[in-house]
């Protein structure tokens, strides 16, 4: 398998970001979006992915981080997009639920080249919750949206259980990295692209 790796940059008038990642990495990260609680979530997708990621983003934060979590949102989108390549001996779907605490969350990925989101199962009340400081509970699904319209996969996430806001972020966002890690991952039995089409 060729190398699975790519750089973007994007400048709008709200937002400068350079992001570049690796698949085949070990999940080593160097992120700084301005925006705390981000870099901790963006932290622990790589982590968990094994998706080495580097991050630098700024934007217009003193009016909201909206548009600076939004943007990143999109280039690793579109920076994982590009690195899949054609999707050639990939495992294509895979699941994970991962716990934190009280919180529980699952996360289906199919590396199918439609990109579809579905998120449910969040409290009533989550998006509306200030995590961090600066960091809203919707904010969580708009990423999700993000990743999947612009990565090309389907992507639905379910929270099973929790309470804490922090918490149900958290796995949110570590199910979706444990699920990318192994939709991902070369399998040794598939030859090819994996699709009856094939392509994906």
């Amino acid at each position: 398998m060729s190398t699975r790796s790519a750089v973007i940059e994007r400048t709008t008038s709200e937002s400068s970001i350079r992001l570049s990642l690796d698949i085949d990495g070990t999940g080593k990260t160097d992120i700084d979006t301005s925006v705390p609680f981000f870099n901790h979530m963006m932290t622990a997708l790589g982590k968990h992915s094994l998706i080495d990621l580097s991050i630098s983003a700024h934007g217009d934060t003193d009016i909201d981080v909206h548009h600076t979590v939004e943007d990143t949102a999109i280039v690793f989108g579109e920076a994982l997009r590009k690195a899949m390549g054609d999707k050639r001996g990939i495992r294509r779907f895979a699941d994970a639920t991962v716990p934190l605490d009280e919180a529980l969350a699952k996360v289906v990925v199919d590396i199918s080249g439609r990109p579809y989101c579905v998120c449910s199962g969040e409290p009533e009340g989550f998006e509306f919750a200030l995590i961090g400081g600066h960091f809203t509970g919707s904010l969580v699904r708009h990423v999700m949206e993000s990743i999947a319209m612009h990565a090309g996969i389907c992507l639905h996430v379910q929270v099973l259980a929790g309470r804490d806001p922090h918490h149900i972020a958290e796995a949110e966002f570590k199910a979706l990295a444990r699920a990318l890690r192994f939709a991902l991952e070369p399998d040794p039995r598939v030859d090819g692209i994996p699709s009856t089409k094939g392509a994906l």
